[in-house]
C-alpha cells in the first residue's frame, strides 16, 4: 500500500506572531493524509477517515505519494544571520 499527502493551495494563512489585517503567507495547506493502491483510492480512504473535509468550502486538492516516511527537521532561526547592534 502506498502512502499520499493531500494539499490545496486554497486558503489562507497568517505567519505566527502577526497582527496583519490580511494573510501575509502564500502557501500550501496540508489537508490530511491517505493510504491505498492509487492516489483515488487513497482520496476516498481520505475522506472516509475525515468526513469533517465534506463540510469545507476547500475545491480543488492536489495529491501527492510519499516516496519515504523519513523525516527531517529544520529551523529558519538557526539559518538567520545574527543581528549585532
Amino acid at each position: 500500500m502506498k502512502s499520499f499527502v493531500f494539499i490545496t493551495t486554497e486558503g489562507f494563512t497568517f505567519q505566527p506572531n502577526s497582527e496583519a489585517d490580511e494573510p501575509d503567507i502564500e502557501n500550501c495547506q496540508v489537508l490530511g493524509y491517505g493510504d491505498g493502491e492509487t492516489p483515488r483510492e487513497a482520496f476516498k480512504n481520505l475522506i472516509k477517515n475525515n468526513t469533517y473535509l465534506m463540510t469545507t468550502t476547500f475545491d480543488e486538492i492536489i495529491c501527492l505519494e510519499l516516496a519515504s516516511e523519513e523525516r527531517n527537521y529544520f529551523y529558519l532561526n538557526d539559518y538567520k544571520p545574527i543581528m549585532v547592534v
